[in-house]
């Protein structure tokens, strides 16, 4: 695993890349508030990676440990035990991994890499290591085989050669079978790679070896020779063996199944093409596609099952990728919805040579895991308890919140739980090892992703575990076109136009706010219960960057922008200057104008029990311009107040009463006041890339990029270190796009001699501006009086984007929005609770104290280059800090730590800092990520108590800790994956097997494979390389990485020593018996003549 350099900043300390804050005209105030967080207050480490494997590339089980382990293309190792302990590593080269065994219940892992290494990884310990590697010089890896309670790793290569390694010291024995040898004169060519080596499962001095050709050698382990043959046509793709030894199968690239009796090398016993048309003349069944693996699992009480994948026939086009399971005459075969990587057969028994009795399989999928039961009828498969489908559709967002209120997450929980789906199988999941973790972390965490087909899923993150809770679906709100022909030609994206781009929550009253990349935003409020709404109500706001100029190509007319609707109407259908327009005409020119780009649904919707829609509010075309995405979103359940903004303007609305109640331009909020004395101009004719999200790349996005989704892998979409001024800086065309919002009540002039609810927002350009809101009384006459907003102006700028915005109380203490508590809100309009909720106010968070004595306020605002503190009302800036000079900043969160607050930054150079509230000193800057991609810019997020979280991949969610506390507590918080198990008993070879030598027949490796027996293999072969063995993350102890290392060690030698008690009293035993018969033979030589008298 890779570890990073953690370099804390201390105190005082000045560098080029973090300059010291610097203290403005207000020394006073920081000698007022006493700063709690220090620099030993933080540290940077990974806690858990969840998610389904990206990419994987090979898999194996532990049947007695029952713990899974499935490999990546990346490198990556991801191991499975009960729900909620899982495990993440990573190969430090990054090659892939092509195959997994493990040393069943030994605790250690063995993996084979693409770059021709193989590793020993310790998983006695909660973040595995690697103990050994040996890299492979001249020889290509292409199969590993590690029979059962042996320490010998056979190993096959490309060139057909067979190399055997002591897993204890991970040392090459001089025993090698060549590949020449193996066949000699049966083949004029070379028989390819080596693609399957097993022994016998009846006897261990016997391993079959298949070469990619089509032949296979019975190899004689102890006479150094091949016993037999077997030779087909067609190129074999694996092998398996029968539980006696007698017989074994193969699969081939054309479809076929072979069986072979091991002592008739002719020609195969029986030959099966599964899903073969059979030709009534006689002839050879039409070839099929390749049957890739097989597996011959066999059972007590009746018919074997044969398990494969692939085999299809070629004219099945279109057909999604198939297992069959063939168990005496009945085949099924199951569909799956992603091409099989591989899959395993569980059985009850780890032993090879005892009936299997098979009750599950394991299917990994390129993007899915399916596990299928067995043992019932119509294979059904087990619910997947693991958080793998968070890439169902792909995350374009993310939203995370620590120490949210309690009652959330089993409200959740309650709706969510409905929507369960039917017909999983009963039994409990078969993947079952390892212990939980004794986590000391008790506050709850809710992890929300934003999906690109327009869903939202939220997630129980406590205790480092992760659970789906809820889903919800977006695109319920618009009519879907049945066809592409359908499709209206106002979208402006091409894919996934309900994919979500920005979401806002308040937990406490649990309202809900997502915007589209469609240029729509829906608001939603959460009940418990089901209600049917016959008409979705809609805004259609006309948001516009047009004035009257000279250029226009319109030639005038009345062009200012659309002026504040503020409706009365509770409920009306558009609450816009114009309503829907005909889409197939849209203007008598052909220009689409006042045209939103979805269309909201007609028929009445019903809604289950969990969040429920209120309002659609949706951007509309403006004289053939498409509306420009939504760059920033903001809700407050206290207000009843929902904004959002792009880079023509914003717009507030009242989802309350359903009116718009502000649609200006960013000009207009300046009014006079434009520091830029920008020149008014028409709007333009071509789509436009969309501030925020979509221009956080070098240069500008072209519509394109777009598009496309923030998952898909483009490289073109990295970071540079040194980012190009045309994001920061005023472009040509002098578009300003708003960037960030935050409700709050606070003094927005200078002369104000209290608290007034306000809306701050800051721009592309590093202006935060305050618009003042004048809220009616609560209770009834909050729906019927309108809300009254007031821009006040420019209040302070910094250098780049404004990113997040703050607000602390005189003693330092952060100030959070005010809300209202959550109610349901379809309960009986009669009802008691109704009327209480009407009566309720909303809740203030400002303290008491501070209104009181008219004390003073900071707020906090960082940028993409800087963060400022600035005191209240004054408007003072007393701290001042240039977070980056050669980067910029991409998210930035004012959190809540045990010990204090602190504003928490993550760079697009990868780099991760904190800095002291309210003054502004580093205290953590960390080079965390190398390169920064698009996925991880759209999806990073802190939050509270140390925690924060990205997309690694497209199907996986890294959660780390910038916390001290919890990297030192996140060694008992992590579950153990290897947990003490007592082997399952041999099977009994019975007395007349055990008289007649009948029974399975063991084998001296140690003999035979050892220094002593084989002598020792050419250094050039491959070169040992000795793991590091240690824990990344995990608490210095003095038992640490050495007493680890020692112990691992140990117990291995006590495995050799008990192996090797083993074969002596084997041996004993087998002398033992040789002298009984002896025995028993001379007695009968001697008594067979007498009679019975004589006795």
């Amino acid at each position: 695993m890779k570890k990073f350099n953690i370099r804390k900043v201390l105190d005082g300390l000045t560098a080029v890349s973090s300059p010291s804050p610097s203290p403005q005209l207000g020394a006073k105030e920081n000698e007022l508030i006493p700063e709690t967080l220090q620099s030993e207050h933080f540290q940077i480490c990974k806690t858990v990676r969840h998610g389904f494997p990206y990419q994987p590339s090979s898999m194996a089980f532990d049947p007695v440990q029952k713990i899974l382990a499935i490999g990546t293309q990346s490198g990556a190792l991801r191991l499975f035990g009960r729900p909620g302990v899982e495990c993440y590593c990573q190969h430090e080269s990054g090659a892939a991994v092509i195959q997994l065994q493990f040393l069943i219940n030994e605790g250690a892992l063995v993996s084979a890499l693409a770059d021709d290494s193989i590793h020993l990884w310790n998983l006695r310990q909660k973040r595995p290591a690697v103990l050994h590697s040996l890299k492979f010089n001249k020889e290509r890896i292409t199969f590993c085989h590690l029979p059962f309670q042996s320490k010998w790793l056979y190993i096959g290569s490309e060139r057909g050669n067979i190399h055997i390694v002591n897993v204890e010291s991970f040392t090459l024995s001089g025993y090698t079978i060549m590949w020449n040898k193996a066949i000699e004169l049966s083949s004029k060519a070379h028989p390819g790679p080596v693609v399957h080596i097993s022994d016998n499962p009846m006897d261990e001095g016997k391993l079959i070896i298949g070469f990619e050709s089509g032949i296979v050698v019975l190899w004689d382990l102890k006479s150094k020779r091949a016993d037999y043959r077997y030779t087909y046509d067609e190129a074999i793709h694996s092998v398996a063996w029968h539980h006696e030894g007698k017989q074994f199968i193969c699969s081939h690239s054309d479809g076929t199944l072979t069986i072979w009796n091991i002592k008739s090398p002719a020609k195969p016993a029986q030959t099966i093409t599964p899903h073969g048309k059979q030709p009534k003349d006689g002839k050879k069944p039409e070839p099929c596609k390749p049957i890739l693996k097989v597996e011959y699992k066999t059972t007590r009480a009746g018919d074997p099952f044969m398990i494969f994948s692939g085999g299809l026939s070629y004219d099945t086009v279109g057909r999604r990728p198939c297992l069959t399971v063939m168990h005496g005459k009945s085949t099924a075969v199951l569909e799956m919805d992603y091409p099989i990587v591989d899959f395993l057969t569980l059985c009850e028994t780890p032993y090879p040579n005892d009936f299997q009795e098979p009750y599950a399989v394991v299917v990994l999928l390129e993007k899915d895991l399916v596990v299928i039961d067995l043992a019932q009828n119509g294979y059904p498969i087990f619910e997947n308890p693991y958080p793998m489908m968070i890439h169902e559709s792909p995350v374009t967002c993310c939203e995370y919140l620590a120490d949210c209120p309690v009652d959330l997450i089993p409200a959740l929980y309650s709706v969510g739980s409905r929507q369960k789906r039917q017909g999983y199988s009963k039994k409990e999941w078969p993947i079952s090892g390892g212990n939980w973790g004794l986590g000391t972390q008790s506050y709850p965490e809710i992890i929300i992703t934003g999906h690109a087909d327009g869903s939202v899923k939220f997630w129980d993150a406590s205790a480092i575990m992760l659970q789906v809770l809820y889903k919800l679906k977006t695109a319920k709100v618009f009519e879907k076109a049945r066809c592409k022909e359908e499709k209206p030609n106002t979208e402006i994206v091409d894919e996934d136009p309900f994919a979500i781009q920005l979401m806002s929550w308040c937990p406490e009253s649990r309202m809900l706010c997502v915007a589209g990349v469609s240029a729509h935003v829906i608001i939603y409020r959460f009940s418990k219960q089901e209600i049917t709404t016959e008409v979705v109500q809609l805004l259609e706001v006309r948001l516009q960057y047009e004035l009257n100029d000279l250029e226009s190509p319109e030639g005038g007319g009345d062009q200012t922008p659309a002026p504040p609707t503020p409706s009365t109407s509770p409920s009306p259908q558009t609450a816009a200057p114009q309503t829907h327009t005909s889409t197939s005409s849209n203007s008598s020119d052909g220009i689409r104008d006042n045209i939103p780009c979805l269309k909201v649904r007609s028929s009445p919707l019903k809604q289950s029990p969990g969040y429920q829609v209120e309002l659609v509010v949706q951007l509309v075309w403006v004289s053939g311009e498409p509306p420009q995405q939504i760059s920033s979103l903001a809700i407050n359940s206290s207000y009843g107040l929902v904004v959002f903004g792009n880079s023509n303007g914003l717009a507030v609305v009242d989802y309350l009463q359903k009116t718009v109640l502000l649609n200006l331009g960013i000009m207009e909020l300046y009014g006079s006041n434009d520091p830029y004395q920008r020149q008014l101009r028409s709007p333009r004719k071509s789509r436009q890339p969309s501030g925020g999200l979509c221009d956080i790349n070098e240069g500008s996005a072209t519509s394109e990029d777009r598009c496309k989704s923030p998952t898909s892998d483009n490289r073109d979409n990295s970071f540079s270190r040194s980012r190009s001024s045309s994001v920061t800086s005023i472009d040509k065309e002098a578009r300003e796009a708003v960037t960030s919002f935050y409700f709050c009540e606070t003094y927005n002039r200078k002369t104000d001699g209290g608290l007034t609810p306000s809306l701050w927002v800051g721009t592309s350009l590093g202006t935060v501006l305050a618009i003042s809101l004048n809220m009616p009384p609560a209770g009834e006459q909050r729906l019927l009086q309108p809300v009254i907003v007031s821009p006040c102006g420019t209040l302070v700028r910094l250098k780049g984007s404004i990113l997040r915005m703050a607000f602390l109380d005189s003693t330092g203490s952060l100030l959070p929005s005010a809300f209202e508590p959550w109610y349901e809100p379809n309960a009986p309009a009669n009802g008691e609770e109704r009327d209480k909720v009407r009566k309720r106010r909303p809740v203030s968070v400002s303290p008491s104290t501070s209104q009181e004595l008219n004390e003073n306020q900071y707020a906090v605002v960082c940028s993409e280059k800087q963060a400022k503190v600035i005191s209240l009302p004054s408007q003072t800036c007393v701290f001042k800090h240039n977070i980056t000079e050669t980067s910029f900043v991409l998210r930035a969160d004012v959190v809540q730590m045990n010990a204090g607050i602190c504003l928490a930054c993550f760079c697009a150079n990868g780099h991760i800092m904190t800095l002291s509230l309210p003054g502004l000193r580093p205290l953590l800057d960390v080079n965390y990520l190398p390169l920064t991609d698009m996925r991880i810019a759209r999806t990073f997020c802190f939050t509270n108590l140390g925690q924060a979280l990205y997309l690694t991949s497209p199907t996986e969610i890294q959660r780390i800790t910038y916390s001290q506390e919890v990297c030192e507590n996140l060694q008992e918080m992590l579950g153990e994956l290897f947990t003490p198990v007592e082997t399952p008993e041999a099977p009994n070879r019975g007395f007349f097997k055990g008289l007649f030598g009948g029974g399975a027949q063991s084998l001296d490796r140690e003999e035979l494979f050892g220094e002593s027996g084989a002598g020792k293999a050419p250094r050039s072969l491959a070169q040992h390389i000795p793991g590091p063995g240690g824990i990344e993350g995990m608490k210095g102890a003095a038992s640490g990485i050495v007493g680890d290392l020692a112990r691992a060690r140990i117990a291995l030698d006590e495995r050799g020593q008990k192996l090797s008690e083993v074969e002596e009293r084997t041996a004993a035993m087998m002398a033992s018996a040789d002298t009984f018969s002896k025995h028993a033979h001379e007695m009968m030589l001697k008594c067979k003549d007498k009679k019975w008298y004589q006795f």
